[in-house]
């Protein structure tokens, strides 16, 4: 019946059980019947055969070596014990590397099977099976967990780790995303906590788009998702893009719009789909919306290229926009913070918003130059540093007799620092707030120039300039390093002012700037800093060639 189908496919599947059982396997057991010496997976020997054994010659014994995780036997000898004993168990291994076998549930791979050849009677069976953009390739034959809890049990206690996909009442929450080519493949699932973006194209044919599912917005928010509580997917937001690229916000988003034709045209066509998930602490999803982009293509067109996107927000909290994945991306701001009073207690936010009020991402600032140049009018106006960019500003100040040193010096540091000066600075582009070890001390600095303004009587510093200075490295992976910062170093320059006569005034110039600076490897005087290996070639590598 319908109902024991829809029932059958909510079910999560699982593979057959493993066809080598590695407690049974012993490699070193070559003598029929008898016990091998200090062979300590050999089922001939005995007790007393391993009390005289010296050490075990397959200490350990596991299957294919290319699973992700599988069981091992481990073999050793306790020779404190008297007589000594074989110690046997049996752990599961986990596979370091990143390519690595999930499970062996295709029973078909396990030996070699000839291809069925196409011929005039299978041809059209193989192109139907075979012949789409994507294909499946799992086996019918998987059996299906009967003791596993049915949709409605789970909702009782559905809570998401990371990375986890995202199930629904059908299957789990789709992102579609190009495979092995640019078509688009709906078998790729939204992983919890996984901001995902992707393009790919649709095979379109406008005589039927009505009937492509994978076009319309009932496809994408037709099922519910699986949380403590059933979770709707709400619409947002419906945007509309005209034909030459104008977009247009529609009023009301509670109207399903449908793919349907009109004037040779195939309108209300998905262009694009943008998730977002909202979750608690617990890992329990509270909210799930969905904004579309819909178009209209005409009958010459075949093809569509679709984009999909999804974020997720923690209840309570604001969205901060990242500067990289993990590493600094050049252009993108630098984010910053400080440690808030009474830390280490509480630890609930460990880094907040600084510098100005209207700097609501936390980013690293600077003063920003005015068309003007005149300080005080340049009070308030900052830019947010942008890693990878040196920049530097400006402006001038006025001084007169009649101004109070003290009222001076204040102002101009405010007007340098901002009114918040950051403490800390993301060392990833991704960093948040409650890794500690992500984040950098700002190391400030304070130095005196020898300069002399006679403004004052008695002698008075006041700050003219601020330099930053922003060492990076490149991380990770030489073929796709990602920019680190390591150190952040603010140093403020003050000179000395003296007593003008009265009537007199004087015009000081105040400076901002940012360097950066590549620490990844020593650089010669006039190249640029290269990363290097320090590993010597065979001196025959490249016979018979020079």
């Amino acid at each position: 019946p319908p109902e024991t189908r829809a029932a059958a496919r909510a079910r999560p599947r699982s593979g057959p059980a493993p066809v080598t059982d590695v407690a049974k396997l012993c490699v070193c057991d070559l003598l029929v019947a008898q016990c091998d010496v200090n062979c300590c997976c050999d089922p001939d020997c005995s007790a007393a055969d391993f009390s005289l054994f010296t050490t075990c010659s397959v200490p350990i014994v596991t299957g294919d070596s290319r699973l992700c995780s599988q069981k091992a036997a481990i073999y050793s000898l306790d020779v404190e014990a008297n007589p000594p004993e074989r110690i046997f168990q049996l752990i599961d291994q986990v596979n370091p590397s990143v390519f690595c076998i999930h499970a062996t549930n295709y029973k078909q791979a396990l030996s070699f099977s000839s291809p069925e050849m196409p011929t005039s009677e299978n041809f059209d069976q193989l192109l139907k099976q075979f012949g789409s953009a994507s294909f499946s390739a799992e086996p019918d034959s998987w059996n299906m967990n009967t003791d596993a809890q049915n949709p409605s049990d789970v909702n009782e206690t559905y809570r998401y780790e990371y990375g986890v996909p995202v199930q629904t009442v059908d299957a789990f929450l789709r992102l579609p995303s190009p495979v092995v080519s640019s078509w688009c493949s709906d078998a790729n699932p939204a992983g919890f906590l996984v901001n995902q973006a992707t393009k790919c194209i649709r095979s379109v044919n406008v005589e039927k788009c009505g009937n492509i599912q994978a076009v319309s917005m009932l496809f994408y928010i037709n099922s519910s998702i699986l949380a403590v509580s059933m979770v709707n997917i709400t619409v947002q937001s419906i945007i509309v893009q005209s034909q030459n690229g104008m977009r247009t916000l529609l009023n009301g988003s509670d109207v399903l719009r449908l793919p349907m034709i009109l004037d040779e045209l195939c309108i209300n066509i998905v262009l694009g789909v943008s998730y977002h998930i909202t979750y608690t602490d617990t890992g329990e999803i509270t909210e799930a919306a969905a904004s579309f982009v819909l178009g209209a293509i005409n009958k010459e067109a075949l093809s569509i290229q679709q984009s999909f996107e999804i974020s997720f927000t923690q209840v309570n909290t604001k969205p901060v926009p990242l500067s990289g994945n993990p590493g600094y991306v050049v252009g993108l701001p630098i984010r910053a913070g400080f440690r808030p009073l009474g830390y280490p207690f509480p630890v609930e936010i460990l880094f907040a918003a600084l510098t100005l009020n209207t700097n609501k991402y936390s980013q690293f600032t600077i003063l920003q130059s005015t068309s003007n140049q005149d300080c005080l009018a340049a009070q308030g106006a900052r830019t947010p540093i942008l890693f990878g960019y040196n920049m530097i500003s400006g402006c001038k100040l006025r001084i007169t007799a009649a101004v109070k040193c003290q009222h001076l010096t204040q102002t101009l540091l405010d007007l340098l620092k901002g009114q918040s000066f950051p403490e800390y600075v993301a060392s990833f582009g991704n960093s948040q707030a409650q890794d500690v070890l992500d984040w950098v001390p700002v190391t400030l600095l304070h130095i005196s120039e020898q300069r002399i303004y006679n403004t004052f009587q008695s002698s008075c510093q006041i700050p003219v300039s601020l330099e930053i200075e922003v060492k990076w490295t490149k991380y990770g992976s030489l073929v796709n390093p990602q920019a680190r910062i390591v150190n952040v170093t603010a140093t403020i320059t003050t000179t000395t002012l003296k007593q003008l006569p009265s009537g007199r005034e004087r015009t000081i110039p105040v400076i901002s700037s940012v360097v950066f600076t590549d620490i990844s490897s020593p650089a010669e005087p006039g190249y640029k800093a290269w990363p290097t290996i320090n590993a010597k070639l065979p001196f025959d590598f490249f016979f018979p060639f020079v």
